[in-house]
């Protein structure tokens, strides 16, 4: 059964909160559920909670005047969904949602603000994380214009992968074509390839990554530089495939 305690091992953020910081998260927080594209924060609209993802994983978009949206950003176990509160502003330009269902720690934006003004070591997390994020939002914005949709939805399996800790999650042509910013019978191609190759299974919805190693020598080197970052700035790994 998962724990309030336990929840701070699953995130790399709440991880390092000890003494009476844990003891303020603890009190200020709990654990919530999101399901499938399950609204996290609208555009402009004020932002009261900051979440940390224990096992789901948020996707940060940019929607369009006709509709069409594409993945700016992606937020595991790794970071927060706060960086706006960080920054200072109360809202968020951008539509952030649910990818991958699953758990995460729901904080007040008031204590974590308490957090980040009273605990340095919180602050210094938070500010490696940032700096992660940002160089991640670089890479992916060169990834999406440079490298094709194969290349691509390589990657995005793999970053999906480890960021729920294990090699199998809820997915459709439709969500994924949408997080790539690409057409639907596009990424149904580029699926059908890789899963010929032996790298992947998709059947009922349901994604299943067969051949990691074989899956990241298709995806482009995007991947690396950005599992590199992240394992470099907060020591992340890839939680053990359960």
């Amino acid at each position: 059964m998962m724990t309030k305690i336990t929840t701070f091992e699953m995130n790399a953020i709440l991880a390092c909160l000890k003494g009476k910081e844990r003891a303020l998260a603890l009190r200020g927080g709990e654990i919530v559920d999101f399901k499938v594209r399950q609204n996290i924060y609208l555009p402009e609209e004020r932002i009261t909670d900051a979440y940390f993802p224990l096992d789901a994983i948020l996707s940060v978009v940019a929607r369009m005047k006709n509709g069409a949206m594409i993945e700016i950003g992606t937020i595991g176990r790794e970071g927060t969904s706060a960086i706006p509160l960080l920054m200072g502003s109360e809202s968020s330009a951008n539509e952030s949602f649910c990818q991958v269902p699953g758990k995460a720690w729901k904080m007040p934006a008031a204590v974590f603000r308490d957090l980040v003004s009273t605990s340095q070591v919180f602050r210094e997390f938070l500010n490696r994380y940032f700096q992660a994020y940002v160089n991640m939002l670089g890479q992916l914005a060169a990834c999406n214009r440079l490298h094709s949709v194969h290349e691509r939805c390589a990657r995005w399996l793999l970053m999906t992968g480890d960021r729920v800790g294990r090699d199998e999650f809820p997915l459709t042509h439709e969500f994924l074509a949408i997080m790539l910013g690409s057409r639907r019978s596009g990424v149904t191609v580029a699926c059908a390839i890789l899963q010929k190759a032996g790298f992947i299974q998709y059947a009922h919805g349901m994604m299943s990554i067969l051949d990691r190693a074989g899956l990241e020598a298709a995806s482009c080197e995007c991947y690396k530089v950005t599992t590199d970052q992240f394992s470099s700035l907060l020591s992340l790994r890839p939680a053990a495939r359960r």
